[in-house]
């Protein structure tokens, strides 16, 4: 092991905190069975902090260790990224069936969090592609199966903790390309953004909604849809990296407006398709290094939450509400998500449902943190739920009250985890492992 020393360490929104070892084991036989793992720590709350203990970055656990080209079966290490998949396997024709929206997501943590992407509404969430996920619980080692029963639905989005997600086997999906094919329309008010959802079938969709816009205006953005392709590649841009924490007034209400304004306009009124690198299209933000420090020292919170397909009202009500209060940042998306494969959830724990589902980014502060409340509470009114891999806020009981299979969850994660050695800030918070 190295690096023993204690540090503090965040989450990718930067608002909360924790003190505490963080161990890097080199190879499957130096984990601790008994300190939960974390990947690159893209959760943006504290599913992935441990204050006062010990938590192992498996990031170093990265192989291959088996990849069939026929089938498109692959196994590999929790700690590889989903970025690095998709750079090695795109130009041999296969891809990760589900990628969300960032590539330094860890296999281990897409599990983890059964993470979702631009294409719910037709093949469901990243679990549901997931073949064999083997686990370290105490001092054995486990593999399971969709047929192993509840120890499989709880491991599915069970925020790690019924054992140490070291190993995973992927069902890949066949790619003709390693380019996308982007068509890009504006969504000129609510309404018209919800039907251009509704009535996309290209393979991958999503929107862009400016938080900002009110009155006629509101819920105007942009819809995406895109396919993969073979094409040229543009010529390639370099990374940026954000040095330093942006002072208070760098996402500003007024500068937050003006952005979104010209962002909307990019797009012509007739729209455009364009060739994009795949990079670009899953994971746009990524090549700007630490863009979280765009929020200053403080960090931010996202609310996500996703809603049933009979409640999009409710959403319109909630983005009345962020449009009002002029706290929004850019960072706004909208997706219409699907039913899961089969019709069902990969895990007693997964946000994936079918509905539409709203993502916004808000500074941290003391009016983001009551207007989230609020729209957490719209919610829970509605028969929603909120993205644990989002959350810094929210309470146990409206967690519960979410989640029905909570209880079924907390009796696998007893079995599996009797002493609560895993137990990260995020299950103490929320009070979930009793």
């Amino acid at each position: 092991m190295t690096d023993r020393n204690s540090t503090e360490y965040a989450g990718w929104g930067r608002a909360l905190r924790a003190n505490g070892v963080l161990a890097r084991p080199n190879t499957q036989s130096e984990i601790n069975a008994n300190a939960p793992a974390i990947g690159n720590r893209r959760s943006y709350g504290d599913a992935a902090l441990i204050t006062g203990g010990t938590a192992q970055d498996l990031t170093q656990l990265d192989r291959i260790i088996a990849f069939d080209r026929t089938t498109g079966l692959l196994t590999v290490e929790a700690g590889i990224s989903l970025g690095e998949l998709a750079r090695v396997l795109a130009p041999q024709g296969w891809l990760p069936a589900v990628l969300p929206g960032t590539g330094f997501a860890t296999v281990g943590g897409a599990i983890g969090m059964d993470v979702h992407g631009k294409n719910h509404h037709h093949v469901g969430s990243f679990c549901q592609h997931v073949t064999s996920i083997t686990l370290i619980q105490g001092e054995k080692t486990k593999t399971i199966t969709p047929k192993s029963g509840s120890i499989w639905k709880a491991t599915c989005g069970g925020l790690g903790q019924t054992g140490i997600i070291v190993q995973a086997t992927l069902q890949l999906s066949q790619a003709r390309g390693d380019m996308m094919l982007v068509s890009e329309q504006r969504a000129t008010d609510w309404d018209h953004h919800i039907a251009l959802l509704d009535g996309s079938d290209a393979p991958y969709t999503v929107g862009w909604i400016d938080a900002m816009a009110t009155g006629t205006s509101l819920g105007r953005g942009i819809v995406e849809e895109g396919e993969i392709c073979r094409g040229l590649k543009p010529t390639a841009r370099g990374s940026k990296k954000i040095p330093f924490d942006a002072p208070h007034l760098a996402l500003s209400s007024p500068i937050v407006r003006a952005f979104n304004a010209l962002y909307y306009r990019r797009v012509p009124k007739s729209g455009r398709t364009v060739v994009r690198p795949i990079n670009d299209f899953f994971f746009p933000l990524d090549k700007i290094h630490d863009w979280n420090k765009l929020y200053g020292r403080r960090g931010f919170h996202q609310f996500q939450c996703v809603v049933p397909l009979n409640q999009s009202s409710v959403l319109r009500e909630m983005m009345e509400k962020v449009a009002s209060s002029g706290l929004a940042s850019p960072l706004a998306v909208l997706k219409r998500m699907g039913a899961g494969l089969n019709g069902e959830s990969a895990g007693y724990m997964s946000f994936p449902m079918e509905g539409y589902t709203l993502a916004i980014d808000f500074p941290n502060r003391p009016a983001a943190r009551d207007l989230i409340a609020k729209l957490e509470s719209l919610a829970l009114k509605a028969n929603g739920r909120i993205y644990l891999a989002k959350d810094a806020l929210s309470t146990g009981t409206a967690i519960k009250s979410m989640y029905t299979d909570h209880p079924k969850w907390a009796a696998a994660t007893a079995k599996a985890d009797p002493h609560k050695h895993l137990q990260t800030d995020m299950t103490r918070r929320l009070d979930l492992r009793t």
